[in-house]
């Protein structure tokens, strides 16, 4: 279909022959389109707006295709919450708490942990009212409940905020990780110290906690002294290592102790030079390192991350390490690993890399999210090849058999290599009875949400294809066919209507109706023609009006326009005919016209012709229909010329402020008999000037009187400039300080009036003479001069002017 613009000339092309009083029915139709082939789908990219006919790309594509039920809902799939057989499950971040949920996945598949915890007296899960919802209080009763629910839940994720709010940790702000790991297991280690069962008072120590003593020797004496103590996790220096065993090795090191730093020993009783070194005397069944890649920088005063490669094995040798190792097992194997995604260390994202105890599978936990590795290999690709914008990229290096490198891992966790033939049975860590009638409860809980959500959901999906179906049908019956009753809907309203017929508001035509009461022209392309049964449905369904009908066009705004459209034709030839005259040799009788009207006459008569049009307006005062004819653009760009101030008049340039013709010559141009009888057609009410015409009296006797009183003031500029001619030029002023000789007398003028008076001399046509001196402000309430000889003389004169 034509653009829109085309249509509305071809709608009202007819006005070249036809005169407003030879109005058809035919023509009626023309001017409302309503006789335009309907558009068939697929033929436009988009809706012909200036075409009521056509009813494609108004939104009707998502009723006529093929049906999408995931479009009548917005529930989500409830199974896509629930657990995968053979998985674990996941846990939701709060905000900024991924670093506490990789911890708990890790402390979660240490069994014997989980074992124990499950073993802990919990008088009030025990005693807990089924009908009720369970809370717990103590850190120890929430990790049994969150365990528990880890276990044997039904759903993909579970909520840990009630640990997290039992913690006192600020869900928004993201905290050391690092520390958070000491801090937790302290706390959890002096929670189960209160247990009566023994054996659960110090499992925190059985599987944790490892033994090293500070040996001190002295260089003087070779007195030597050990300083036993405990550990929960080794903490090791990564900068400028390139491996685990490096790491370590400098953990144990000898250290120099001289200088300031020097030792007190006991047997010198002075102090003195040492050495001192870390001697690993026992290691706990679960080993964590902590590689401090967070650290102080004294040059910004904060914490930086440090992303040096280091490379760990997956089977660790403690043996080298340790002193006094017959008995124990040395032996280590990977599994865990916890990684920081980012550039700073306070900011980030935390995951954590755990291996299954029961099947040797690795898993990757983010969060909700939980991602089985391929094979029976820990696989960190992934997470180092994550861009990030460090300074210096440093390339990975190569890493053998056995090994892998991160510049993201900040914790490893070791356990202690079971025998291939032991017993496998410690690996089955049952749920309590009191407890799993917890995580039945909560289970019963989600199953009941999903059952609910499915109902919503297949409702939703229901009435949605019952609303497709019924859509459909009436957008079937829209089109009008020829010799059909039909009427007139917004197409505005008919899209809303397909994009949420739930949401429609009723049929609303008051914006669309001229000042008749009916259909206005400039609103056939806003509108859309439907057929009669169609409108019946809709207007029972959704109400509103007035109703447009075919009865509904116009004759009285069509009659209108089209006089104005034949006379804005005529204009254009009117405007070169004038044009003409005007460039001919005057004969004859001539008329005064205003130069600024002559050279915009064209423009106004188009804005008086549409003031004409702006006539026909809705009773409510707002003018309806922005139809091109509106535009002057439409008739070439001289009409855009000669503004002139938006002159609103013809002629008007040229009148006075008394209504006579103006004295100024400059601005009239004498015009033909002819060309003023042209432009009277267009301007009747233009105000008529002859050639004989006298300009105004009383402005010529205004001029005359300026021009005196210029007269007056240049003489008495001159007089004035003679007698003072040395004051006008600031010559042989008298000074103060330098008393001129055979002068008794000094007068003092203020220094403004003597700058007025100047101004005054050099164009007395432009400033008024100066009347009064102005001395009253150099004196006091009393009358009296406000200002003595010395103080003029040492400054206060800047602003006075002194005269003989």
């Amino acid at each position: 279909m034509a653009p829109r613009l085309q249509l509305e000339k071809a709608a009202w092309r007819w006005v070249e022959t036809v005169k407003p009083e030879d109005i058809r029915q035919e023509h009626i139709e023309l001017a409302y389109r309503v006789n335009l082939p309907a558009c068939k789908r697929g033929t436009c990219r988009r809706n012909c707006k200036g075409n009521p006919n056509c009813l494609v790309g108004i939104g009707e594509q998502a009723w006529l295709g093929d049906i999408d039920e995931n479009a009548f809902h917005n529930i989500d799939d409830p199974n896509s919450e629930r657990r995968d057989k053979n998985t674990f499950v996941g846990l939701t971040n709060l905000g900024a708490t991924c670093y506490v949920n990789t911890f708990l996945q890790v402390w979660f598949h240490n069994l014997e942990l989980r074992r124990s915890l499950y073993q802990c007296h919990n008088t009030r899960a025990q005693e807990h009212n089924i009908e009720s919802d369970y809370e717990p209080q103590s850190i120890c009763e929430h990790l049994q409940y969150l365990f528990a629910l880890l276990q044997n839940s039904n759903r993909k994720y579970i909520d840990p905020s009630g640990l997290v709010k039992a913690l006192g940790l600020d869900t928004g702000q993201q905290q050391d990780a690092q520390e958070f790991s000491k801090l937790f297991l302290s706390l959890l280690e002096d929670t189960l110290s209160k247990q009566k069962n023994p054996n659960l008072q110090n499992v925190i120590q059985r599987q944790f906690c490892g033994q090293f003593s500070y040996v001190t020797v002295c260089n003087q004496c070779g007195r030597s002294s050990a300083l036993p103590s405990r550990f929960y996790e080794l903490e090791l220096n990564i900068q400028g290592h390139k491996n685990l065993t490096e790491c370590v090795t400098e953990f144990l090191k000898e250290e120099k102790l001289d200088g300031d730093n020097r030792y007190f020993c006991e047997s010198c009783q002075s102090k003195q030079s040492a050495t001192r070194r870390i001697r690993l005397h026992s290691i706990p069944p679960t080993l964590n390192l902590q590689l401090m890649r967070f650290v102080f920088d004294r040059q910004t005063g904060h914490k930086k991350k440090l992303n040096t490669f280091i490379s760990f094995p997956e089977q660790l040798d403690m043996g080298p390490f340790l002193e006094g190792k017959e008995d124990q097992k040395c032996v280590y194997e990977l599994s865990a690993v916890l990684i920081h995604r980012g550039i700073s260390a306070y900011s980030g994202h935390y995951i954590a890399h755990v291996k299954d105890a029961r099947t040797g599978d690795w898993y990757k936990f983010n969060d909700e999210e939980i991602e089985k590795m391929e094979g029976k290999k820990l696989q960190l690709g992934i997470e180092e090849d994550i861009a990030e914008t460090v300074k210096s990229q440093t390339r990975k290096p190569k890493c053998s058999k056995g090994y892998h490198c991160s510049r993201n891992a900040y914790m490893l966790v070791y356990k202690v290599q079971e025998e291939e033939n032991s017993d496998t049975s410690w690996t089955n860590v049952e749920v309590p009875a009191f407890l799993q009638r917890l995580v039945d409860q909560d289970n019963h809980k989600f199953e009941e949400w999903c059952r609910e959500m499915a109902h919503m959901r297949k409702q939703s999906v229901d009435k949605g294809k019952a609303k497709h179906e019924e859509v459909k049908e009436l957008y079937e019956l829209l089109p009008a066919r020829d010799g059909e009753s039909y009427e007139f809907i917004p197409m505005d309203w008919l899209k809303k209507w397909l994009e949420d017929s739930t949401a429609t508001r009723e049929i609303d035509n008051s914006n669309f109706l001229c000042s008749h009461g009916k259909l206005h022209p400039d609103k056939v392309g806003d509108s859309k023609r439907v057929s009669l049964q169609a409108s019946q449905v809709l207007y029972e369904r959704y109400s509103g009006g007035p109703r447009l009908d075919g009865s509904s066009m116009c004759r009285e705004c069509v009659g209108q326009r089209c006089r104005v459209l034949r006379l804005k034709n005529q204009l254009n030839e009117d405007y070169k005919e004038v044009t003409n005259l005007v460039k001919r040799t005057l004969s004859g009788e001539g008329y005064w016209v205003g130069k600024a009207s002559l050279r915009s006459w064209r423009q106004l008569a188009l804005e008086q012709l549409d003031e004409d049009e702006q006539e026909t307006k809705h009773s409510n005062g707002q003018t309806n229909g922005q139809g091109p004819h509106n535009n002057s653009k439409e008739f070439g760009p001289e009409l855009s010329e000669g503004n002139e101030d938006e002159m609103k008049t013809f002629n008007e340039d040229i009148v006075c402020c008394h209504g006579g013709l103006s004295i100024l010559e400059t601005e009239r141009k004498l015009v033909s008999s002819d060309v003023w009888t042209k432009l009277r057609e267009y301007f009747f009410k233009a105000p008529e000037f002859t050639q004989n015409q006298e300009a105004c009296q009383q402005c010529l006797t205004l001029e005359q009187e300026e021009k005196d009183n210029e007269a007056v003031s240049k003489m008495m500029a001159l007089d004035q400039k003679n007698q003072l001619i040395n004051l006008f030029n600031e010559k042989n002023r008298p000074i103060l300080n330098k008393w001129p000789q055979g002068t008794d007398v000094l007068y003092i003028v203020p220094l403004f009036f003597v700058d007025e008076w100047r101004k005054f001399i050099r164009r007395p046509t432009k400033s008024s003479p100066v009347s009064n001196v102005g001395n009253t402000l150099l004196l006091c309430p009393h009358g009296g001069f406000m200002f003595t000889y010395d103080s003029l003389i040492n400054g206060d004169a800047q602003h006075l002017s002194c005269t003989v």
